[in-house]
């Protein structure tokens, strides 16, 4: 198995953990990334410390507290192929935060680096940003939950929906260098959904100078690590791909470089 692919647990743990990335698993700085599965009225409580956190509700609904703040039965959706905006809630270093069930719940924790300068929040359905983004074999449904046009110390975090048949994370781009304004340098885990079940994605992380090129098929429920080099995504005709992005680097800024051998597929401007 490709060191690149985390696959979760076969059962919760005992807090209800499926599937934990940290700093010190993935072998870099910024990017943590956890699922819980909980039941109705069981809880997890975490403490944030040095780092920030976004929790997004997969499926289900929960009440959700931190130190100042609570939010009563917030949820939408019952699984992400519903493919209406999430809830979340964003919590600030040197907080805390409390998850309590109201129903079954599935919930991803994404982490990085804090510096308590924003409050905690939540983020509703309705301030999720919601586009198409590309054309034919390469259009998908993305779901802006924190951008960098929204507060946040590090984390960006965003869903994608990828038809089957089609492509996403296309034409290949990488951030992996510290080169502003041209490009910033971004880690990236990308945790994966399919529909059905038994489906899979197929992703490919690659650098322009072959030390890092593969080619994984993910299963539903797994997570890929991008440390460095281009990513782009494809999913098989008959099975939608769901995908969650959190990304962080030392400018939390989203600046990408595309494979110069594809960049003849970005659409051109149109003169007028």
């Amino acid at each position: 198995m490709s060191n690149l692919i985390v696959k979760p647990s076969q059962t919760p743990d005992s807090e209800g953990n499926l599937l934990r990335i940290t700093p010190e698993s993935a072998g870099w700085e910024h990017v943590g990334f956890e699922v819980y599965t909980l039941g109705i009225g069981e809880r997890l409580s975490r403490s944030t410390e040095e780092r920030e956190a976004c929790i997004v509700l997969l499926g289900g609904k929960a009440d959700i507290a931190t130190d100042k703040l609570e939010w009563k039965q917030i949820g939408g959706r019952m699984s992400v192929f519903e493919k209406i905006p999430p809830y979340s809630v964003y919590v600030p270093s040197g907080d805390r935060f409390a998850v309590t069930a109201v129903t079954d719940l599935q919930i991803a924790v994404c982490w990085a680096p804090g510096k308590g300068s924003q409050p905690a929040r939540l983020i509703a359905p309705e301030q999720v940003g919601v586009e198409l983004r590309g054309q034919g074999s390469t259009e998908r449904l993305i779901h802006n939950i924190l951008p960098e046009s929204e507060p946040a110390d590090s984390l960006l975090v965003v869903e994608v929906f990828t038809p089957g048949g089609h492509w996403s994370s296309y034409p290949p781009h990488k951030h992996d260098r510290d080169f502003l304004p041209e490009e910033s340098l971004l880690e990236e885990t990308y945790y994966y959904q399919v529909q059905p079940g038994q489906g899979f994605a197929v992703q490919r992380v690659y650098t322009d100078d072959g030390s890092l090129n593969e080619t994984l098929a993910v299963s539903s429920g797994e997570a890929v690590l991008v440390p460095k080099g281009y990513h782009p995504v494809s999913a098989p005709p008959g099975y939608e791909v769901y995908y969650l992005n959190v990304m962080a680097g030392p400018v939390r800024t989203w600046k990408f470089y595309n494979d110069p051998n594809h960049a003849w597929l970005m659409p051109r401007p149109v003169s007028r």
